[in-house]
């Protein structure tokens, strides 16, 4: 039974437009007494843009075993805490993992509040004619499967009133087998897309996961202009008590 105390939100973030930013994101946000950010930089930006001054402290892949004592401590006093990353949904492939493992070993009251992710709208990168299966309310009443190409399924979610209804699980079928390795083609349209959107280091990563590549065969196929602002981009050094 979780305690009466703190509750640790996973607080997802827009991916790049300000706008996608859901409004229970923005009073969790509000509402928090500290955010654990991957970059505190980006985040206190995204703050700002919000005209809210909530307090951060950085929490990343170099100092979250750290981290996780302190912040259980202050869940501890009943303190609400927010986690995020740079962009999008925290712990797909960032930072948190640790904190979250912990503070639900713990008995703290774990929350998420949904929203963009990159992996999520990178999907045009599979293409309308991969196939593709819906399921809804699995093991409910009103259990529903739906099978077709991502361009049937497309349609149908906006003709169907309850094709969104419920909880929904995507499963979308792997890409052919390419015999001389990855499919370049693929990796860099993929690359591109996410690079418009996220960091190109995150947006390199992304897209070798999704294409089954090596996060380095990724990188070389970032644009140049984008490429060059990562390697020249400062280390985050900044940490708020």
């Amino acid at each position: 039974m979780a305690r009466v105390t703190g509750r640790l939100q996973v607080v997802a973030t827009p991916i790049g437009n300000l706008a996608d930013l859901s409004e229970r994101a923005r009073e969790a946000l509000a509402a928090a007494d500290v955010i654990a950010a991957e970059d505190t930089r980006h985040t206190g930006a995204l703050l700002k843009a919000m005209g809210l001054a909530t307090p951060l402290v950085s929490l990343h892949e170099h100092n979250e075993s750290r981290r996780v004592p302190g912040l259980l401590a202050r869940l501890a006093q009943g303190e609400r805490v927010a986690l995020v990353s740079d962009a999008g949904t925290p712990l797909l492939s960032d930072p948190g993992y640790e904190l979250v493992r912990a503070a639900v070993a713990a008995g703290f009251e774990v929350s998420a509040i949904p929203g963009p992710s990159a992996i999520t709208a990178a999907f045009a990168v599979l293409g309308p004619e991969r196939e593709a299966v819906v399921a809804r309310e699995l093991t409910k009443a009103h259990e529903t499967i739906y099978r077709g190409t991502l361009r049937e399924l497309a349609a149908r979610a906006a003709t169907e009133a309850n094709f969104a209804r419920g909880e929904i699980t995507l499963v979308v079928r792997g890409a052919p087998a390419v015999a001389s390795g990855t499919d370049e083609r693929l990796l860099r349209r993929a690359v591109e897309l996410l690079a418009k959107e996220l960091s190109p280091g995150r947006a390199a990563a992304i897209a070798a996961q999704l294409v089954g590549s090596s996060r380095a065969e990724a990188y070389k196929l970032l644009p140049r202009t984008a490429a060059n602002e990562f390697d020249a981009a400062p280390t985050d050094e900044q940490d708020t008590p």
